[in-house]
C-alpha cells in the first residue's frame, strides 16, 4: 500500500512538472517575454542581444523553478527567435493612420430593420432682412444666411470676407484657427456668386462659409491633428466631408483647432478659448469649431466625436452640436482615433442648421465601409404636438 502511495505521488509530481513545462513553453511560444515567469533573468540577460540563447532560457527556467531537457530548450530557442523576427517585421511595416481594420464594425443589432423610405427635406419658413451691423449679420443662423443669399441681399464673397476678417481679429485671443484657407475660400465664394447669378442654386449651404476641425484632410493645406510632430503634415486627399460640402456649395474659410491628437482643447499654439469667457478653455476636442461657431466667426463648424468631443465643446460654448449615430457620416480623410467610435457632425448656432448641414454630409461614399445607406428625414414644418 505504501509503495503504491509513493508511486501515485511520483506520478502526480511528474504530471505537475509536465503541466508546468507545457505552460512555460506556451508562454514562450506566444512570445510573452514580459510575463511573471520571466522578469529579471531573461529580460536582463537578453537585454540588447540579437537573439535568444539556451543560457537565457535556462536562467529564466531557474527563476521559475523548472528544469527542461536540452531538446525542449532547443525547441524554445528556435521558436522564440522565429517570433522575434516576425515582430521586427511588423514593426518595420509602415501602416498609415488611414488604414482601416480588416473587420468593419456594425452596431446595428441582429434582426433590426432600419428605415428605408426617404422623404422630402422640409425646412422651416423664415422671415429675415439684412441686419444693419456686420456683427448681427455674423451671428445669423445658416437658415437665415441662406435666405438672404437666395434673395440676393448678400453675396457669398461679402460674407466670406466678413468671416475671414472676424477670424483674423479674434483668433489671437481665442486660438481657434490652425490654417486660413483664404485663397480657396475666395475662389469658392466667387464661384458660388457666379452660379447663383446664373440661376444655379445648389441649396441652403450654397455660398455659406464654414470651418473644418483640423483632422479633416484638404488637398494643399496642412492637416496637423493639433500636435507638434504633425504641424507641417500635408495629407494629399480631400476628406469626404469636405468634398460633400463643396458639392453643396459651402465655402471653407479655415481649418480650426483641436486638442492635440483629438484630446482636450490644448494644442501646439496654446489653449483654445471660449468666446464668452476667454479665461476658460473651449473644451474639446472640437475646440476650434465650438469657439469659432459660438463667436460668429464662421457660418458653421464641423467637429468629430469619439467620446464627448462634439457634446462637450458645444455645451461649453453655447452652440448646438449634432453627434450622429456611428455609421452615418464617412470618416474618409479624417484622423482615426477609434475605428468603432469615431463620428463626424455639425456644430451650429441652432438645431435646424445641424439638420441642414447633416443632410449634406451623411450617407455612403464607398470609402468608409462602416457607413450605412439609411435615409435622413427632416420636416421642420411637422406639428410637434403629434410627434
Amino acid at each position: 500500500m505504501e509503495e503504491n502511495s509513493k508511486d501515485e505521488r511520483r506520478q502526480a509530481e511528474d504530471e505537475r512538472r509536465a503541466l508546468n513545462r507545457r505552460r512555460f513553453m506556451g508562454y514562450f511560444s506566444a512570445g510573452c517575454l514580459g510575463t511573471a515567469l520571466l522578469p529579471g533573468a531573461l529580460a536582463a540577460v537578453a537585454g540588447g542581444a540579437e537573439e535568444i540563447t539556451p543560457e537565457m532560457i535556462e536562467a529564466a527556467a531557474n527563476i521559475a523553478g523548472l528544469t527542461f531537457t536540452e531538446e525542449e530548450i532547443e525547441r524554445m530557442v528556435k521558436g522564440l527567435n522565429s517570433l522575434v523576427g516576425r515582430y521586427e517585421g511588423i514593426r518595420e511595416l509602415e501602416m498609415g493612420n488611414s488604414v482601416p481594420p480588416a473587420i468593419i464594425f456594425n452596431p446595428v443589432p441582429a434582426g433590426m430593420k432600419l428605415p428605408s423610405e426617404g422623404k422630402p427635406f422640409k425646412m422651416s419658413e423664415v422671415k429675415v432682412s439684412r441686419p444693419k451691423s456686420e456683427r448681427e449679420l455674423a451671428f445669423l443662423s445658416v437658415r437665415e444666411l441662406a435666405e438672404l443669399m437666395r434673395r440676393g441681399q448678400i453675396s457669398s464673397t461679402e460674407l466670406t470676407q466678413l468671416y475671414l476678417k472676424r477670424l483674423k481679429k479674434y483668433d489671437p485671443t481665442l486660438l481657434c484657427v490652425v490654417s486660413f484657407t483664404e485663397e480657396l475660400a475666395l475662389r469658392q465664394a466667387r464661384q458660388a456668386d457666379e452660379e447663383m447669378a446664373a440661376g444655379k442654386y445648389r441649396g441652403p449651404l450654397h455660398g455659406i462659409p464654414w470651418g473644418a476641425k483640423d483632422l479633416l484632410a484638404v488637398k494643399g493645406y496642412k492637416t496637423t491633428w493639433g500636435a507638434s510632430p504633425y504641424k507641417d503634415q500635408v495629407i494629399d486627399v480631400d476628406s469626404t466631408v469636405f468634398t460633400k460640402l463643396t458639392e453643396a456649395g459651402a465655402v471653407l474659410v479655415a481649418k480650426l483647432a483641436l486638442g492635440a491628437l483629438a484630446m482636450g482643447d490644448r494644442w501646439y499654439r496654446g489653449r483654445t478659448r471660449c468666446p464668452w469667457d476667454p479665461e476658460q478653455g473651449s473644451s474639446g476636442s472640437s475646440a476650434g469649431p465650438g469657439s469659432a461657431t459660438a463667436g460668429g466667426l464662421v457660418g458653421f463648424g464641423i467637429g468629430t466625436e469619439t467620446q464627448g468631443s462634439i457634446i462637450s465643446p458645444s455645451r461649453r460654448n453655447g452652440v448646438t452640436g449634432l453627434r450622429p449615430t456611428f455609421g452615418r457620416v464617412s470618416r474618409y480623410g479624417a484622423m482615426a482615433l477609434s475605428w468603432t467610435m469615431d463620428k463626424i457632425g455639425p456644430m451650429c448656432r441652432c438645431a435646424e442648421d445641424c439638420a441642414i448641414v447633416f443632410n449634406a454630409i451623411y450617407g455612403p461614399d464607398l470609402k468608409d465601409k462602416a457607413v450605412l445607406e439609411v435615409p435622413f428625414n427632416w420636416d421642420a414644418t411637422a406639428d410637434v404636438s403629434k410627434l
